[in-house]
């Protein structure tokens, strides 16, 4: 049995060209998102070349991306990340309007929470993203929250 000591850390990538926003993301979902999920390890990403990295490298275990980020924002992002990269991680994208997350569909992101976050359900989509990913599951259905 998995103990809390024991069970793996994930690697969550918060990318935003705004500090402010990537630190409301990091604060809403916590060390912990679920008592039954490892730790979370935050990488933070305020450049598209940065997330592009540490996505082909294999370093991500999900990616929370700024919808409204600036020039390029996360929607776009999400969909060069699902098109190019084989083994791509699971794809949070928030947006700030309840109307945009339709978008989500169109990125391919897997989960989609609007602003501003709230901590439990960012926390959940979280865990539920985290948890999918670690059974095997693609995710194909986008899951919305907020």
């Amino acid at each position: 049995m998995t103990t809390p000591a024991t069970q793996p850390t994930s690697t969550v990538l918060v990318f935003s060209h705004r500090p402010e926003v990537r630190e409301a993301i990091i604060t809403a979902v916590g060390r912990r998102p679920a008592p039954d999920l490892g730790r979370v390890r935050f990488l933070e990403a305020e450049g598209i070349a940065e997330v592009l990295a540490a996505a082909d490298a294999g370093e991500v275990d999900l990616a929370v991306l700024d919808g409204e980020a600036q020039p390029t924002g996360g929607m776009g992002l999400s969909r060069q990340l699902k098109n190019e990269i084989e083994d791509c991680p699971p794809i949070i994208v928030t947006v700030r309007r309840q109307d945009d997350r339709w978008l989500a569909t169109w990125s391919l992101a897997d989960a989609v929470l609007v602003h501003p976050l709230d901590p439990l359900t960012a926390a959940e989509t979280v865990a539920d993203v985290l948890r999918r990913a670690q059974a095997g599951d693609s995710g194909s259905d986008l899951a919305v929250q907020g």
